[in-house]
Formats: C-alpha cells, sequence, structure tokens
C-alpha cells in the first residue's frame, strides 16, 4: 500500500471513529441495540486494521505519518469523555423545551396516551427530539409532585438512561421509574441524570 493512501485511510478511519464517539447514541436510537455489534466492528475494526497497517509501515519504510494520527486518536478515545460532552451539549441545548414540555404536562395539556403502557406520553411531533426511543417520555407521580424522564438512552427491558425533571427539587429515588439506577447525577435545579443498567 503506497503511504498517500495509508495516510487517507488513516485520516479516514480516525474521523469516523469520532463521529462515531460523538454520535454512538444517536445511531443505536437509528439502528437498534441488536445491530450495534456489526457496527461496532465496522468502525473499529477498520480502525485496527489501519492501525496495524501503519505500525507496518512504520518499520518497513519510515512512514511515520499514519502511525501518529492513529496513536492521536487512540489518545483523543482514551482521554475525551465523549459521552459527558454529547450529554451537557444535549441537556443545555433542549432544557428549555423540556421545561416547555413538562409545563404542558403539569397544565394537563399533555396526558398519558399510551394504551398499553399508562405512564408514557407519546411527544407530539415537534418535541420528538426531546427523548430517545421515538419521542416517549415517562410521568410518574410522587407524593411532592411527580417526576418526568426523557430518555437520552433506551435500552432493552431495565437498561436505559436520560435526564429527569422532577416538580419538587427532591431527587429522584433509585426505583423511580421501575428502574434500579446506579447513577443519579444533578444537572441543575430540578434535573437529574439518571442511568439504569
Amino acid at each position: 500500500m503506497n503511504s498517500k493512501k495509508l495516510l487517507y485511510l488513516s485520516i479516514t478511519s480516525s474521523v469516523i471513529v469520532i463521529f462515531y464517539m460523538f454520535f454512538q447514541w444517536r445511531i443505536v436510537d437509528i439502528i437498534t441495540p441488536f445491530l450495534l455489534l456489526p457496527v461496532l466492528l465496522i468502525v473499529f475494526g477498520f480502525f485496527i486494521y489501519v492501525s496495524v497497517r501503519a505500525i507496518i509501515a512504520l518499520f518497513k519504510n519510515k512512514e511515520w505519518k499514519p502511525i501518529v494520527i492513529q496513536v492521536i486518536t487512540f489518545l483523543l478515545l482514551f482521554f475525551i469523555p465523549f459521552n459527558q460532552i454529547v450529554l451537557v451539549m444535549d441537556f443545555k441545548l433542549n432544557k428549555s423545551k423540556r421545561e416547555l414540555v413538562a409545563k404542558m404536562i403539569q397544565s394537563g395539556e399533555l396526558k398519558p396516551n399510551i394504551s398499553y403502557d399508562a405512564p408514557l406520553i407519546d411527544l407530539p411531533k415537534k418535541y420528538e427530539h426531546l427523548s430517545s426511543g421515538e419521542g416517549e417520555i415517562v410521568v410518574e407521580k410522587t407524593d411532592a409532585g411527580y417526576n418526568i424522564l426523557f430518555y437520552t438512552y433506551r435500552g432493552i427491558l431495565d437498561n436505559f438512561s436520560g435526564f429527569v425533571y422532577t416538580s419538587n427539587v427532591q431527587k429522584p429515588s433509585k426505583k423511580s421509574f421501575n428502574g434500579d439506577f446506579k447513577e443519579i447525577d444533578k444537572m441543575d435545579k430540578n434535573w437529574y441524570f439518571v442511568g439504569s443498567y
């Protein structure tokens, strides 16, 4: 493989991996968790293949640029918290719209509307992007008000994560939304990020 082609492959594989890391949860939302493994194998398999070719080129032809790109990409993957960056961006960009939905629920304008699951609300089209998994949110009544779960990841069974709006300032319990929360992080007043896995 000539050095120019390997350099282009190195850049391409690195861009694809970083793109995947930024958009992995949107990709999962589109293709479902069942098809995630083949996508991971393709994306990271290509990256590993190019990395091996870059190592060979380094020792065989003293071509260092491709391996430097691969190493920098690997270090970025190791040190940059892509998930945290994406979650914070999602939270900040959509907070006001999610609060508007919460007010619509509080006023009775939005009510549970899915017959097979009483606490679910299928959001109107213009608000679907606020919750992964086809724009559904979960409303849970509590003694002190209610909690609303906007999914960021809607996995299988009790494997999910999302932003919870609480009508009071009380932290959601570990068993809220029939989950088993391993992670409950305060994001802002009345807002928490939760993860059940």
